[in-house]
């Protein structure tokens, strides 16, 4: 049981951990080739636990199991996080420099062990069995979760989103309306300069968002670069229009956590 006090940044370090773990569910990183045994045991050992793993990973690409799994391995985590990080809030980071430099991003595998020394093994058996760590390839718990950590400080340090007259209630993709949203430039900051040059969108267009949930907006900056986004995907409605996009949209709606 989360207290009070602390459920504002559980839901926030959950959703930072459902969106990595999407990323890794709906592109799963290639595997490495395993060198042939020269006994016949130990080569169908390594075949039956590679074939373990791939259907333990196959499971989550079900939504139920999905939101199970994500449920558990934020909460396990969540408890093994230094006590500050509990209850920490964006003016508490913005005005100690001790804090920032404790935790300075992006954080690394490395730096996730230091923190989180007493992480239950459990959650390192898990990530293992589905595939989604990889000890032989030197991605265990701690360098799953590195980039998980990294977005949750960085969520909790970044400045008011932007205006709340843009705000909507639910994802403008998947139109999930009960996690925390996200605002997505519709024409990407990076590229700014070169859309007003280039006579792609006025000045006064730059400024446009869509509000979106973290995994729908993860998913956008992988479906497409800066420079394809600001040309041709720069409105929802654009970007509803690619059934890539779609598609995915539909599989993410149905991904619930516990009471929901």
């Amino acid at each position: 049981m989360i207290p009070d006090d602390q459920q504002k940044n559980y839901d926030l370090f959950r959703d930072c951990l459902s969106s990595v773990l999407i990323d890794r569910v709906t592109k799963p990183e290639p595997k490495a080739r395993r060198r042939a045994k020269s006994k016949k045991s130990r080569e169908q050992t390594s075949v039956i636990s590679s074939t373990t793993q791939e259907e333990e990973s196959n499971k989550l690409q079900d939504t139920e199991e999905l939101g199970d799994f994500v449920e558990y391995i934020a909460a396990e985590t969540f408890e093994s996080l230094p006590e500050e990080l509990k209850t920490i809030e964006h003016h508490d980071y913005a005005q100690d420099t001790d804090l920032q430099a404790r935790y300075s991003l992006p954080l690394t595998g490395d730096d996730v062990g230091t923190l989180i020394p007493a992480l239950d093994p459990s959650v390192s058996e898990s990530l293992l069995t589905y595939g989604i760590a990889d000890k032989g390839r030197g991605q265990g718990a701690p360098e799953f979760l590195a980039p998980v950590l990294t977005a949750f400080i960085s969520a909790i340090a970044a400045p008011p989103p932007a205006p709340s007259s843009t705000r909507t209630t639910a994802c403008e993709i998947c139109g999930r309306d009960w996690i925390p949203l996200t605002y997505h430039h519709l024409i990407p900051r990076f590229v700014h300069a070169k859309a007003v040059k280039r006579g792609w969108h006025r000045e006064d267009d730059l400024q446009n968002v869509a509000w979106l949930c973290r995994a729908c907006h993860s998913f956008v900056h992988k479906f497409a670069s800066h420079e394809d986004l600001a040309r041709y995907h720069y409105t929802v409605d654009l970007l509803l229009e690619q059934d890539e996009i779609v598609q995915f949209a539909k599989w993410v709606s149905r991904l619930r956590w516990k009471g929901r």
